[in-house]
């Protein structure tokens, strides 16, 4: 961290480390903007990201606001490390799509530390999602957990193929053999062939002749 005093103003830097950033752009970016929301409005135009790091630049006249935002800033990183991981951001780190997370979440194997409630900008709805534990997602990147679990998912896809073909291929030998039983034995036939001759003349008539 370094502090100058520059003939355009004060100057403050913070470098973001891998720590608190894990490695990701998208992470990076996510710190800066929670840098951003936590100082007053007037000075979160003076907070830029540059080369990967954080910089405030403030007029020299402007010493009380910049020391201000200075305490609000370091404040802020001591803690980035631990900061949630918002969708976004592990779908960067994880190299995961969206339906790989939702899958992951749901099934157990992708832990959730919580949820986070923003009002989105402009409009009165608000969005509810899952945000997860830094070192959780660290390890899962560590470990290479996606590799072993997209192989999982692919050998499910395939047993759930193979049983879906063998169903399909009962039901059509259940079908063929239905069509080839004579119409007699069918089910839903409603008559048995030469049932109305047996009516007629069967054993089940009383004789004629009376004793």
């Amino acid at each position: 961290m370094a502090l100058e005093e520059q003939s355009a103003g004060l100057v403050e830097t913070w470098t973001l480390s891998y720590a608190a950033t894990l490695g990701s752009s998208v992470r990076k970016q996510g710190i800066f903007l929670e840098l951003r929301a936590h100082l007053p409005p007037a000075v979160r135009k003076s907070l830029k990201i540059e080369a990967g790091a954080v910089v405030l630049r403030m007029p020299t006249d402007a010493d009380r606001q910049f020391a201000a935002a200075t305490e609000v800033i370091n404040k802020i990183l001591a803690s980035s490390e631990t900061l949630p991981v918002i969708p976004r951001e592990i779908e960067d780190i994880l190299q995961i799509s969206s339906t790989e997370r939702h899958r992951w979440l749901k099934d157990g194997r992708l832990p959730s530390a919580g949820t986070r409630t923003v009002k989105l900008r402009g409009r009165a709805r608000q969005v509810t999602f899952h945000v997860f534990d830094p070192r959780v997602v660290e390890e899962l990147l560590d470990h290479d957990r996606v590799s072993e679990w997209r192989e999982e998912d692919a050998q499910t896809a395939a047993e759930n193929r193979r049983r879906a073909a063998w169903k399909a291929r009962l039901n059509r030998v259940s079908r063929d053999a239905a069509a080839k039983e004579p119409p007699e034995v069918q089910l839903g036939s409603s008559k048995l062939t030469g049932w109305e001759e047996f009516e007629r003349n069967g054993p089940l008539r009383k004789s004629s002749r009376e004793h």
